[in-house]
C-alpha cells in the first residue's frame, strides 16, 4: 500500500493541478466537495483501468499480484468499479486487513463479495 500511495501521489497531484487550473481555485478549501468528488473519480479511473487492462497496477506488478475473476480471467468492468467503491469503507474501517488475516485464502472482503481474487503471478 505504501508503494501504491507513492504512485497515487503523482496521479492526485496532476488531477488536482488540472482541477485548480480549470476551476480557477486559489486554495484547497475552494470547491472542497467538488474537489473530493473529482479525486474520487480520478483515483477510481486509475484503479479500474489498471484492473481491467492487465489486472495489475504498477505496484501490483512489482509484487507479482494480479486481480482476476473467479474463473481466473479478466475482471468485468462492473466488478472492478464495485471493488473500488467497496474498498473505500472496508479499508478505512480497517476491516479489510483484519478480515484478510483470518480468511483461509487471505482474500479481502470486497473480493469475497464480488467473486474476485488476488493471485500470485510468480507461478
Amino acid at each position: 500500500m505504501m508503494y501504491e500511495s507513492i504512485l497515487l501521489f503523482g496521479v492526485v497531484f496532476v488531477a488536482d493541478y488540472l482541477f485548480d487550473t480549470l476551476t480557477q481555485s486559489r486554495n484547497a478549501l475552494m470547491l472542497r466537495h467538488e474537489r473530493q468528488a473529482w479525486l474520487f473519480l480520478v483515483i477510481g479511473a486509475y484503479f479500474v483501468s489498471c484492473w481491467r487492462i492487465s489486472g495489475q497496477t504498477l505496484p501490483m506488478k512489482t509484487w507479482n499480484i494480479r486481480l482476476v475473476d473467479a474463473g481466473g480471467g479478466r475482471v468485468p468492468l462492473w466488478k472492478a468499479v464495485a471493488r473500488y467503491v467497496l474498498a473505500w469503507p472496508i479499508t478505512l474501517s480497517g476491516l479489510g486487513f483484519i478480515w484478510s488475516a483470518f480468511d483461509r485464502e487471505a482474500q479481502f472482503p470486497q473480493d469475497r463479495l464480488l467473486g474476485t481474487r488476488l493471485v500470485s503471478t510468480r507461478d
